[in-house]
Formats: structure tokens, sequence, C-alpha cells
């Protein structure tokens, strides 16, 4: 075979992946050899690093203190009124209060999954859903996740940070015998929401 021939076939095999059409939808961009692989229409999977970590603490401190004296004394009457006795009033009246509260809080939630791109908007932001279950004797831990990302924050390796995700709802849930042991049993929750 001669060099002329196998440089148009090296050619043709490089260009090939631009020329593809499949369903009538240009995949040249996902199968080229030049440009990374990104999720940017409807269908498209994006996977999710999940790095979620929320603190919180709340300090209140109230302190009062009110004092109060009240007296009165009198002497005997004079002229008609002498008969009426000593009369001698004393009050002391004190009213102290101290109050403290502190709320302290911590999550932590560290995971990885995929998406699908369910919706392109107009600028080109991208609407995510996706959800994940796992199944461990019997119980089940649900992990479910949406939002909006900009394709512009899209790693080249096709993953994006969760927090770079807009209006992002990110659930952890699960459901089984290990989750309802760690729950209080029904008497004690009714007694918790009486008093």
């Amino acid at each position: 075979m001669s060099l002329k021939k196998i440089i148009i076939l090296l050619l043709a095999l490089l260009l090939l992946p631009f020329t593809i059409k499949v369903n009538g939808q240009d995949h040249g961009r996902n199968m080229s050899l030049f440009t990374d692989v990104k999720a940017h229409k409807v269908g498209d999977i994006l996977t999710v690093l999940i790095y979620e970590q929320a603190s919180a603490s709340n300090q209140v401190q109230t302190k009062t203190e009110k004092t109060s004296q009240h007296g009165t004394e009198t002497g005997p009457g004079q002229g008609e009124l002498g008969f009426i006795p000593l009369f001698k009033f004393n009050s002391d009246s004190k009213n102290t209060f101290d109050g403290k509260g502190q709320n302290t809080r911590n999550g932590s939630l560290r995971a990885k999954m995929s998406v699908t791109v369910v919706e392109v908007r107009s600028n080109g932001d991208l609407v995510i859903e996706g959800s994940r279950t796992i199944g461990i004797s019997g119980d089940k831990e649900s992990l479910n996740l949406n939002g909006v990302v900009r394709q512009r924050d899209i790693a080249p390796d096709n993953s994006i940070p969760s927090y770079l995700i807009a209006d992002a709802q990110i659930s952890y849930t699960g459901k089984g015998t290990a989750n309802t042991g760690a729950r209080p049993g029904i008497i004690t929750r009714v007694l918790n929401w009486i008093f």
C-alpha cells in the first residue's frame, strides 16, 4: 500500500467521529478525539460529587434582676386618735431570672452519584435530577438530588461538585429495621410533644 493511501486512510479515520450521525443527532462532540465528553443536552448523564457539610451554633443568655423595698411607719395617734396603736409596715421583694440556651448542630454528607439532564434552559443551564437507592439486609437508603448546573462549571471528566449546583435539593433517607430501631417509641414521642 502506498504512503498516499495510508495518509488518506488515517485522515478518514480521524474525521470519522465528526461525520457520524445517529437518529438524526450529531454525536461528533461526544465522540471527538480532541474534546472532553461533557453533558450538554437532555438525556445526558452527569456525575455529582456530593461534599456537603453544615454547622450551626446558637447561644442565648438572659439575666434579669429586680429588687424593690417598701416601708411605712407611723406613731401613736394624737388627740382624739390616741387610741390607735403604733402601725408599722415593711416589704421587701426580689426577683431574679437567669436563663441560658445553646443549640449546636452539625451535619455531613459525602457521596458520588450520577444524575440525568432533564431540561436545557434558554441560557444553556442544565436542569438535573437523579436518585440512588441502596438495599442492605432489608434496609433501604435513598439519595435524591435535583438542581441547576452551569455548563462551564462541569469538569473535563464530566463531574461537578455539589456546592456548584444552584437550587440544589439533596435528601438522604432510610427505611428499615436499623432506621426504625433508632427512632424513639410512640409513647416517648407523645410525651416529648406534650412537654
